[in-house]
């Protein structure tokens, strides 16, 4: 028999941890509000199993970001019935389940409240604008029978820089760390964020590229992988300038490049190139903190 103090048998009980009061305590974690509209993440590109597997990742991290979250996934080129749903298919479901716990609710006897926000939040997996691929996103949102509002991509944002900078140094083309005093000899001096999506979607590089320049103290530009000639161009500028090893940067997540454009690019360049950014966790954190900014929901963790 257990006592205020402590179990029978003498062992020690394990006592919740007292809440920190003052300016120091840490602030309680967002929690989802009970029936928010769901994060559905927005899958561009031919779906496969590494994109599924991606974005199942970034979900996962948005859920523990901000707990009770209802995710979902869409993929632009998906089809209904299958493995891989198409981002229409995933907001009627959504659309479709909202309705039956309502009616659900009524046939328990329960007042139910109408609805006040939209049935689904779209959130894009770009790191920057694509103008081509938003058309798509919205028309698959004008296809779906849901109230869905689509939010914006995740950049530019400093922990997408911070994202560039570390697949820079696991490539052996950065320091990890510029605090330590050890010397990569393969670092490069000059650095190509390269991104797809047109023009708007450079701009929106280039800031990211600004940050990244910031955290590894080189040069840093912007250029276009789907334009024929503008990598090689840039290359060349960062060349005249004084840079003798360059590396790429990939602006991208990865589903939204089509295959090929990074070997390309490479070669053009003729320099080192880095992975994508995939599953590299702030994503998700971005993600839920673009939910959040399209609900007016207050920002936590996610949003810095």
């Amino acid at each position: 028999m257990s006592s205020p103090t402590g179990p029978a048998n003498g062992l020690p009980v394990r006592m919740p941890r007292p809440r920190q009061t003052g300016r120091h305590r840490r602030p309680e974690p967002a929690v989802a509000p009970e029936g928010a509209p769901a994060l559905v993440l927005a899958v561009p590109g031919a779906p496969s199993a590494a994109s599924r597997g991606l974005a199942e990742e970034i979900i996962s991290i948005g859920r523990s970001e901000l707990p009770g979250l209802d995710a979902r996934i869409g993929f632009l080129e998906g089809e209904d019935g299958s493995e891989f749903p198409s981002l229409s298919g995933t907001l009627n479901a959504v659309a479709r389940e909202r309705a039956e716990r309502a009616e659900f609710a009524r046939a328990a006897g329960h007042e139910v409240p109408a609805p006040t926000g939209p049935d689904a939040v779209v959130v894009p997996l770009l790191a920057g604008p694509d103008a081509d691929l938003l058309r798509r996103f919205r028309q698959a949102l004008m296809d779906s029978s849901a109230a869905a509002e689509l939010a914006d991509v995740l950049g530019p944002h400093p922990l997408l820089a911070e994202g560039l900078h570390v697949r820079l140094s696991e490539a052996g083309l950065a320091r990890a760390d510029r605090a330590r005093l050890f010397t990569v000899t393969t670092a490069a001096d000059g650095i190509i964020v390269a991104t797809t999506g047109g023009e708007e979607a450079v701009q929106a590089a280039a800031v990211t590229g600004m940050l990244l320049a910031a955290r590894l103290a080189v040069p840093v530009k912007a250029a276009a992988l789907d334009q024929e000639g503008s990598v090689a161009a840039v290359a060349e500028q960062l060349r005249l300038e004084g840079s003798t090893q360059l590396a790429l940067a990939p602006h991208l997540i990865g589903p939204e490049a089509a295959e090929g454009l990074l070997d390309t690019a490479r070669k053009e360049a003729d320099c080192a190139t880095a992975e994508v950014l995939g599953a590299y966790p702030a994503l998700g954190k971005l993600a839920v903190a673009q939910y959040s900014a399209a609900l007016g929901l207050p920002q936590g963790a996610a949003a810095h």
